[in-house]
């Protein structure tokens, strides 16, 4: 067994080499994808083994992701709410109090890292898309770019200690969106990404998001939900990516931003079936974006997931940001000296056992 150690090696993180004396992998696919489909995987894909081990440890339940994946732009939007200057610098300050909070590998399995931390050697993930792009011929529809060079990003990124990435599609729901062409599009530039990354020895994290803007009611999100991760699901397969090397960061199921809200239980309902009928029991786990829910609503949201009595064949837990991130943000306000009192807001009690579904506080740690 071995890892690879950054900067800080209280995040080791998910970068854990599962040495294995048989070759689990080549039987579980034997079985899900017939002799034909596992040959083209096996020779497409050099280190299937180190892609299911660490798929898997990303996934462990009681654990989740924390998404520091933002911009320069959208830190800098952050910082200005707290009267910080946008510089790298600041970017530092606050990205170091995150990822050296003390028993913070208790409840994180990774850390999603925009391009510019990744090379400062503070964790092990990247994102990797170059953002979204207008796709033409649709009302305001847009695809992810960033596949040119992919191979050789990845390749780096790997070197410099990656051992997962995000790739993000972003859907509308609005009158006629999402459209088939949108839908399409992204969910083949994702398994693009995804088969990539796997040649490359990264685990993909597929996030297709679809946004809470708007008025639509659960149930049109729920439709639409289960349009986009079948047409993914489908293209993964086409793109004959390992689905247990892989990892799916969905939005939850919930009205648009404008309809009234609805009880966790419901959303948790609305959720765990539109994954029932889309989803693969070959994928690990899942881990929920936030998607510009609150703190309070992102985690009793998840909690009521959890507890939810159904068949989950997939761990479910979080990779949130800004639910994660915003009191400390505000705590924090650019001081340079990090006090016991500014480390961060932490997740404590992060836990997950067949009597005790996840569960999620948040304390500042004094």
């Amino acid at each position: 067994m071995s890892c690879y150690k950054g900067k800080y090696a209280g995040l080791t993180t998910f970068c854990l080499m599962i040495e294995s004396g048989w070759n689990f992998s080549l039987v579980v696919q034997s079985f899900i994808f017939g002799e034909k489909s596992l040959d083209l995987r096996s020779a497409l894909i050099d280190n299937i083994d180190e892609l299911i081990a660490n798929a898997a440890y990303i996934g462990t339940p009681g654990k989740g992701i924390l998404a520091a994946d933002e911009s320069t732009g959208t830190i800098g939007k952050r910082l200005s709410s707290i009267n910080v200057e946008n510089v790298e610098s600041n970017r530092r300050a606050l990205r170091e109090l995150l990822f050296t909070t003390p028993g913070a590998l208790q409840y994180l399995s990774g850390v999603i890292l925009f391009e510019e931390t990744l090379y400062q050697k503070t964790a092990a993930g990247i994102k990797v898309d170059k953002g979204t792009v207008e796709l033409a011929g649709t009302n305001g529809e847009t695809t992810t770019q960033g596949l040119d060079g992919l191979a050789q990003r990845c390749q780096q990124y790997y070197a410099a200690g990656a051992r997962f990435a995000k790739w993000r599609a972003v859907l509308k729901i609005g009158p006629n969106e999402p459209s088939q062409l949108a839908i399409n599009e992204n969910a083949n530039g994702l398994a693009r990404y995804a088969i990539i990354c796997q040649e490359n020895g990264l685990v993909p994290i597929v996030e297709p998001e679809i946004l809470v803007d708007g008025p639509h009611s659960i149930d049109k999100c729920a439709d639409v939900t289960e349009r986009v991760l079948a047409a993914c699901y489908k293209a993964l397969n086409d793109h004959h990516v390992l689905l247990e090397g892989t990892l799916l960061k969905p939005n939850m199921v919930t009205p648009g931003s404008e309809a009234p809200k609805v009880a966790p239980e419901v959303i948790a309902e609305y959720t765990v079936r539109a994954l029932q009928r889309t989803m693969p029991a070959a994928v690990p786990a899942v881990v929920f974006l936030s998607g510009g829910q609150s703190e309070e609503e992102a985690t009793v949201n998840l909690n009521a997931m959890n507890k939810l009595k159904t068949k989950k064949p997939w761990s479910l837990s979080f990779s949130f940001g800004r639910a994660l991130q915003q009191s400390t943000l505000k705590a924090w306000s650019g001081k340079r000296k990090m006090s016991q009192r500014l480390r961060l807001l932490s997740l404590q009690g992060a836990r997950a056992t067949p009597k005790q579904p996840l569960e999620l506080t948040r304390v500042v740690v004094l």
